[in-house]
């Protein structure tokens, strides 16, 4: 359970305000929780219960602990480890390594050499270039430019803080990514440093060190610092 020490502006980094639940098989997950990052430990339990009741007529198990639709298309060089549910029109390109607890959404890309672990990427993800994503959400139509990461453990290895103006909520997490909003945009070669939270429709430079809260409908350019869009 997180723990808020400081609460004023930490509605911009709910549920309610990054993400459109109707855009991922997840939704019923999310019922419930006040902050994205509270999921992260229920991933694994929530796949292995949804997944046998998924339409056989639309899903099959493709191996252990993992379902895929039929529509998917999933290269045969990519490595696939359960718990994995993978949605309807995804595409799981050449080498791509998914470690387990991943949900993929409708028509997301997971592409050459990325990396999945304990992740749910919404409807029309894209992560298509050498990306690693860990202990994340990603929401719709959000998209991870070539290169770019979530760094998920902090240096000195203490649980995870997320820090904005005017709060700062202890999550009890060891392992946080980063919490990407609806639409955003992330450049290429990018980090996203541990409890990294993104709102809604906001761009990050190419070659950006991302930390903390960024509000939605921002720009962070770099070395200008961060600014709203016009």
């Amino acid at each position: 359970m997180s723990e808020v020490r400081e609460t004023s502006g930490a509605g911009e980094i709910t549920v309610k305000a990054l993400f459109d639940l109707r855009e991922t098989i997840a939704e019923r997950l999310f019922e419930g929780a006040v902050y994205p990052w509270e999921l992260l430990p229920k991933i694994h339990d929530f796949i292995l219960e949804l997944g046998p009741k998924l339409d056989p007529e639309r899903y099959e198990k493709i191996g252990e602990d993992i379902w895929a639709a039929k529509s998917a298309v999933i290269a045969p060089t990519a490595c696939l480890n359960g718990p994995l549910i993978i949605d309807e029109e995804a595409e799981i390109r050449h080498c791509a390594f998914v470690r387990g607890n991943a949900i993929v959404g409708k028509g997301a890309v997971v592409g050459n050499s990325t990396e999945l672990k304990n992740v749910i990427l919404f409807n029309k993800v894209q992560v298509p270039h050498y990306n690693y994503v860990g202990d994340s959400i990603l929401g719709y139509r959000s998209h991870m430019g070539a290169g770019s990461i979530t760094s998920n453990v902090k240096s000195d290895k203490t649980p995870v803080v997320v820090k904005g103006e005017g709060f700062r909520i202890e999550t009890g997490l060891k392992k946080m990514g980063a919490m990407l909003g609806d639409f955003v945009e992330v450049g290429c070669n990018s980090v996203l440093n541990p409890g990294t939270v993104i709102g809604r429709h906001s761009n990050i430079y190419p070659t950006s060190c991302i930390r903390g809260v960024i509000p939605a409908e921002h720009i962070v350019k770099v070395p200008e610092g961060i600014v709203a869009k016009r």
